[in-house]
């Protein structure tokens, strides 16, 4: 894994040794922040469920204001905080061991861009989606990475299905506030 560019471009990020840990991949990263590319600089990143934290990591290595990195598994935090690290980003960032539930029900702040992506089959993204649409800024945008079999709603609250992108059997939903 590494950073595919702005500042921290060409950083390798060191990966989770755990069967349970789906990382994204790189073409379904590269895919993700094309997307939004013009969304990013100057804003606030939520990487729920983080991992590795590669995603808030490229977020702020674009240009990304703030990075939240939430996840409840010590293993994941020690290695997304050595990362947010090396890649040099420890001062706009913070790496919190919580259960998403418990961080989007403490939170105050309000979130530009939101990526999710929590183990497959679980029932959490759908769930999570929904209390992250209350901690959105009126115009942000929510990402969630899920199995292609997975159907996401057309709705989250108030947050519309602007599009679906498909990468082999991993799909990536964008949810943006209607004007």
């Amino acid at each position: 894994m590494r950073v595919i560019t702005g500042i921290a471009k060409g950083k390798r990020l060191k990966p989770l040794d755990s069967i349970e840990v789906r990382p994204t991949t790189d073409r379904v990263k590269e895919a993700v922040f094309s997307a939004i590319q013009f969304d990013v600089e100057g804003r606030v990143f939520l990487d729920l469920f983080a991992g590795s934290g590669q995603m808030g990591i490229e977020a702020l290595s674009r240009g990304a204001k703030f990075a939240y990195f939430v996840d409840n598994s010590n293993d994941s935090v020690k290695i997304c905080s050595e990362n947010v690290k090396t890649s040099g980003f420890e001062k706009v960032s913070q790496v919190l061991r919580r259960d998403a539930d418990a961080f989007l029900s403490s939170v105050n702040e309000k979130f530009d861009i939101a990526f999710l992506d929590p183990p497959y089959k679980t029932g959490l993204l759908i769930s999570s989606a929904l209390k992250v649409t209350e901690k959105m800024k009126d115009s942000g945008i929510i990402i969630c990475e899920h199995p292609l079999e997975e159907t996401m709603p057309k709705e989250l609250n108030d947050f519309t299905l602007h599009r679906n992108y498909r990468y082999g059997k991993i799909c990536i939903s964008i949810y943006k506030k209607e004007n």
